[in-house]
This record gives structure tokens, sequence and C-alpha cells, in this order.
């Protein structure tokens, strides 16, 4: 896996993310860093990108079961540490699963199983965060 990122110079603080599949990611700072708030700051984008890893495998984890899943929300909070590195310190994904007829236990199983085994995103921040777990189903 790789990415290129480049300054863009006339936009203050902004980047320019080329990942290694082709696509394309902005980032900005906050005005009070020089960005001008045009795009996520980087650590939303890895709070972000966090969610999506965890969303994803949970989903497949239901397809997989044969389980019919027809909505993932995910919904992070997090805590940083006051100075720098201000790596996170904690983080809640709380998922809203929609579907028919899905299986409490199915979830709450497929949500263990990204956490603990698949999602290469919250493995790596669980080396500096407290990393909890809520969900929800919602019947459709």
């Amino acid at each position: 896996m790789e990415c290129t990122i480049n300054w863009v110079a006339s936009g203050g603080m902004t980047f320019m993310a080329e990942t290694g599949s082709g696509h394309v990611l902005t980032m900005d700072g906050a005005p009070e860093g020089g960005g001008r708030n045009l795009a996520p700051r980087p650590m939303e984008t890895v709070l972000a990108g966090t969610g999506a890893c965890a969303a994803y495998d949970v989903v497949l984890i239901l397809k997989r079961g044969r389980h019919d899943v027809r909505g993932c929300q995910a919904k992070l909070t997090s805590e940083r540490a006051q100075t720098d590195p201000k790596v996170f310190t904690r983080i809640n994904m709380h998922f809203v699963i929609s579907g028919k007829g899905l299986p409490e236990a199915a979830v709450q199983r497929a949500i263990h199983m990204s956490h603990e085994k698949y999602c290469s995103a919250s493995a790596m921040l669980a080396k500096t965060a407290e990393i909890t777990t809520s969900f929800e189903i919602v019947e459709v």
C-alpha cells in the first residue's frame, strides 16, 4: 500500500493525498494553524478511516453469515491527549445496524470480530487509545 501527499502551497495548509489505488483525498488544517478549513483535518481522516474499516468488517461478516443487513452507520467519538503528540486516548464506536430479523448475537459477534481480529486501523489505534463499542439494531 502506498500514498503520496502533496502540499498545495496556495492553499495555506491544504494537502492532497493520492492513494495507491488512484483516488484523491484532500485534507486541510484549522484556520488557527494556517489552514482554510476547506477539508477534513488529517486526524479526522484517521478517525473516519478507522470507522469505515470497522463498519466494512461488520457489514461483510453479517453478509457472509447470510443476515439481511440493509444499513450500517458507525458514529465515532474520541478524546485526544492534551500534549503533543496528541494521540487518540479514547474512542467509542457506536454502530446502528439496520436490517430484517438481525439477531443481536450476530451483530455483537460481528463487531467483536472486527475489533479483535480484522480491523487493522482500530488495532493500531488501540496501542494508545481505549476503544469501546456499542450498538443498536433497527428493524426495517
